[in-house]
């Protein structure tokens, strides 16, 4: 039975609003009626991404942390025994967010009309990407959709906190790096012609340091603007070609390249893609298909490409293992994980254990890296400030010995 969305009035004027199930409009605002209230605006709920008549969100509705809360709740409740629809009107009620509501409540009526799940959550792909839809699915046809939730819950969380210490590890040196620029700038640009002007007219040479600080500080002045123009056009040049596939699988493959940061995306891809293939594999998604959805999970190009690569080996009768030791981009450990798992029939275990070990690891970097960027900062930007101090001082030192 669709939701719609209603606006009405009680009989002392009061606005209200909400949602409820009806056949049509009609029925809608016979429902209405039935309660005292007039109906001013009755809408038929619809999803993110739906073509069809209706509400339309123009942003997505959950966000990577309340996409897992709500996938948990829901786990909970139909683990609890309680039945979809109802957990799904339960989840629709309790939503604080009108859009979360409007969402969750077009979801149920797209089970009350009898299609399966998979297929309502199919109508929000902006909401609910392919391997949460394929995971959900794989849950109904097995009759375990509650643990197949709580595995998929669990998987967004793990997600989640791997991505959070990332930015976390990232952004001290970030914020630092950020600040140094300014103030680098603000010295050149202002303090330094400030006080070397003072010497300018003593019509004697200046330190060679000193002269050089005027001519940077000169040329950002006055080409500052043009410099900050062309950065915006490289930066803006760059988002363009990055359209390109072709351009953007070889700016990945090169970024991977990259010492420290590169061994980083390398993990963290294949961390990813080894959880969402083991979270695949264990609801029981077909290895193919599940190839290719862990494989499209992938950020960067280049390894996706090796991924569906390996996935036309596999399609061709070659081990997952072997598939993925020819590809260099994927860590040896994820090959290695993968052929303990066909060995011993325990692929979904295995390869989770190799998305926990890929995730340590990562972690384990990105502390390394930041731990080791702190100091080189602070030293990078006291080796500035140090030269700036320098390039006015020295002709103070050299007005001092002029007196004498």
């Amino acid at each position: 039975m669709p939701a719609y969305k209603f606006e009405a009035l009680d009989a002392a004027g009061k606005a209200s609003n909400g949602l409820l199930d009806a056949e049509n409009a009609k029925a809608a605002r016979s429902q209405l009626r039935a309660r005292s209230l007039v109906p001013m605006s009755v809408a038929l709920v619809a999803s993110a991404g739906t073509q069809g008549e209706g509400l339309r969100f123009t942003r997505r509705v959950f966000n990577a942390t309340s996409l897992a809360v709500w996938t948990r709740q829901l786990a909970g409740l139909v683990s609890a025994g309680l039945p979809l629809e109802r957990a799904l009107t339960a989840l629709s009620e309790e939503a604080e967010d009108p859009r979360q509501r409007e969402l969750v409540a077009h979801l149920r009526s797209e089970v009350n009309s009898g299609s399966p799940f998979a297929r309502a959550l199919g109508s929000a792909p902006r909401e609910f990407d392919e391997v949460f839809r394929g995971v959900v699915a794989a849950g109904e046809q097995s009759g375990a959709l509650g643990g197949v939730l709580e595995r998929l819950a669990d998987d967004l969380e793990a997600r989640q906190e791997l991505k959070s210490k990332l930015i976390s590890a990232t952004l001290y040196p970030a914020i630092v790096s950020l600040i140094a620029v300014v103030i680098v700038v603000f010295l050149v640009t202002y303090v330094v012609p400030q006080v070397a002007s003072v010497f300018t007219s003593s019509k004697r040479a200046l330190p060679g340091l000193t002269i050089a600080m005027l001519a940077i500080s000169a040329f950002l002045r006055q080409w500052g603007w043009a410099l900050v123009l062309l950065l915006a056009a490289g930066f803006g040049l760059l988002t363009l070609m990055l359209r390109n596939a072709a351009f953007r699988q070889s700016f990945d493959a090169g970024f991977l390249t990259i010492p420290l940061v590169g061994k980083l995306a390398r993990g963290y891809n294949a961390a990813r893609f080894a959880g969402t293939l083991a979270m695949l594999a264990s609801a029981g998604v077909p290895i193919l298909k599940a190839l290719q959805a862990a494989a499209e999970t992938l950020s960067n190009r280049a390894m996706r490409a090796d991924a569906m690569d390996a996935l036309v080996q596999v399609r061709e009768g070659a081990p997952l293992a072997s598939a993925l030791a020819g590809k260099k981009r994927f860590p040896g450990l994820l090959a290695m994980f993968s052929r303990l798992g066909e060995q011993t029939g325990q692929l979904p275990l295995m390869l989770d254990r190799a998305a926990r070990q890929l995730s340590t690891e990562v972690q384990r970097r990105a502390m390394q890296m930041a731990t080791l960027l702190e100091p080189l900062l602070i030293v990078a930007m006291g080796m500035i400030v140090m030269l700036i101090v320098l390039a006015v001082l020295l002709p103070i030192i050299q007005l001092n010995t002029w007196v004498k």
